[in-house]
């Protein structure tokens, strides 16, 4: 009976139902951190004397639609490298690729990043044509319709996107810009969880619920097995009031229930018995964490390739940060154009700025001598944390022997006041090479 529905309505179909390879790509991040100016240091401080590190991912993307109707994805990665003072001592990473401080017990081995089951329920009749990509099988969609997704999978493919400033690989390498650092989204120490989606989508807007098993600890990788236990929930809308204009805005809210310690908390045990709090030793399961985004696109010109976006992120920042990086509030915003002016128009040059921040209760921990799980430089002078982000990327290719293979080629350079959010340290600079193989 569900499938004749389907049939009835808009007949989308895969160009293909067989098993395909959807994708692969190979990234190679090279990266080195200035040695900056630093009169003391902790545990997880940026090294002051300066890094260089290399990292690589490689990575498999698989997906099959046996009926218009349903599709299941497997993808798998492997991770190799390190991030600069070991992906520490800062609230935005310089390198998205990397995998982040806590994780070296992690096997440098292929591992499942995706494995979920995708189901489609038109609304309508008309249809839209997708093209192949990493977890789109090609062929034809139902433009309003809703969707359901169950699996492994990350939270940021459906949440917080934005065209201009959503890929490490290809777009910009500082965690603040690819996502929302203030949204706490549910993931292991490698960027992945289990979950349920529930969509709206159409031409003109789109709502979308989530829910996500939770790590058993801060930065960890195991999830806890019960969403009845721990859970992070999203709620997104998605509006293009100017679709011809391609403007879109997205509104992001979030509840994380997990067994996390309360700063204030942590603050007064310390206080009472003499010792360096520890927001660790103040967890306890059912506490929350609220927070919500907002995020804009709006295209400029050619075709869409050079265009605007901004981001404005917070939480309540009582209890402590736990699974994505350790910031309470941020807004960025920044550029894309398109190489098409100086007649090379798959290249793209990107800038842009992010100014991010600790709630008071984080802050006063932090300069109390306590440890996050990226942050610690044993004191803290608190003022926000500033980035300023440009790249270029240079697309060598987009064929190798006829096989559609992207080469691409980006430099990349950023510059951090007050990294880990301590005025007396730095300004920390960043330079690096990324090379993107893509199929």
């Amino acid at each position: 009976m569900l499938l004749s529905v389907f049939r009835a309505a808009a007949d989308p179909e895969p160009d293909s139902r067989w098993p395909q390879l959807l994708g692969a790509q190979y990234t190679y991040v090279l990266q080195h951190q200035d040695a900056l100016d630093a009169p003391y240091s902790g545990r997880l401080s940026l090294q002051p004397d300066g890094d260089t590190q290399p990292t690589h991912t490689l990575g498999g993307y698989l997906g099959w639609a046996p009926v218009g109707w349903g599709q299941l994805y497997f993808d798998t990665e492997k991770f190799m490298g390190a991030g600069v003072s070991d992906a520490t001592g800062l609230g935005g990473l310089t390198n998205g690729d990397v995998v982040r401080e806590g994780a070296s017990n992690l096997k440098k081995t292929f591992y499942i990043a995706r494995l979920y089951a995708r189901f489609m329920l038109p609304l309508g009749s008309a249809v839209i044509h997708v093209e192949r990509a990493q977890d789109q099988v090609p062929g034809t969609e139902a433009s309003t319709r809703l969707e359901f997704k169950v699996g492994r999978m990350a939270v940021n493919d459906d949440f917080d996107k934005n065209r201009y400033a959503a890929s490490a690989r290809t777009q910009f390498l500082n965690w603040s810009l690819w996502d929302n650092t203030a949204w706490d989204y549910a993931a292991n120490t490698r960027g992945y969880t289990d979950g349920i989606l529930f969509g709206y989508v159409s031409p003109h807007w789109s709502l979308k619920y989530g829910i996500y098993r939770m790590p058993e600890f801060a930065n960890g990788q195991p999830l806890v097995g019960s969403l009845r236990n721990a859970r992070g929930e999203n709620l997104e809308l998605a509006v293009s009031p100017f679709v011809s204009a391609g403007t879109v805005i997205r509104a992001l809210l979030y509840r994380n229930t997990a067994a996390m310690g309360i700063y204030d908390q942590a603050l007064a045990f310390a206080a009472a018995t003499g010792t360096v709090p520890s927001i660790s030793a103040d967890d306890r399961a059912g506490r929350h964490k609220t927070g919500f985004g907002l995020n804009m696109e709006q295209p400029l010109a050619h075709d869409g390739e050079t265009g605007v976006f901004a981001r404005v992120g917070w939480n309540d920042g009582k209890t402590e940060s736990f699974a994505f990086t350790e910031v309470d509030n941020e807004v960025s915003a920044g550029v894309q154009l398109s190489g098409s002016p100086w007649w090379r128009k798959d290249d793209r040059l990107g800038a842009a700025l992010v100014s991010e921040g600790l709630s008071a209760p984080h802050r006063e921990y932090l300069a109390a001598g306590g440890s996050g799980f990226l942050l610690d430089d044993g004191r803290l002078h608190y003022r926000r944390e500033q980035v300023l982000e440009i790249y270029y990327r240079a697309q060598l290719t987009d064929s190798i022997a006829g096989a559609p293979i992207k080469v691409q080629l980006s430099p990349d350079f950023q510059f951090i006041r007050n990294p880990g959010f301590n005025e007396d340290r730095g300004p920390a600079r960043f330079w690096g090479v990324r090379a993107h193989l893509e199929y």
